[in-house]
């Protein structure tokens, strides 16, 4: 019996060899594969995600400015029936710090 433990194994020569296995079994499920689009991308949305895009879409459509607000502080403002509580504003820069 022989045995040959001084001759190291040729690393290059394994991979190639595991590479070209790899290789034939990727070529042998390629036929398999088809694209039922012609290759176009999909997409398709849930209900969630489809009501979120309504919502979206009629936040988008709000005024950024509520004129209706604005116009009463205003007035309030030149009557002088506006009244700021100190104390109230006082409060809420403290919470924010």
């Amino acid at each position: 019996m022989r045995i040959d433990g001084n001759n190291p194994v040729d690393k290059k020569d394994l991979f190639n060899k595991a590479q070209e296995v790899t290789d034939k079994k990727g070529a042998d499920k390629k036929p398999d594969v088809e694209k039922s689009d012609g290759g176009k991308d999909k997409i398709s949305l849930s209900g969630k995600a489809k009501e979120i895009s309504e919502l979206k879409a009629a936040i988008d459509e709000l005024p950024d400015i509520r004129t209706d607000k604005v116009d009463t502080l205003k007035k309030a403002i030149d009557t002088g029936n506006y009244n700021i509580d100190a104390r109230k504003i006082a409060e809420k820069i403290l919470e924010e710090i």
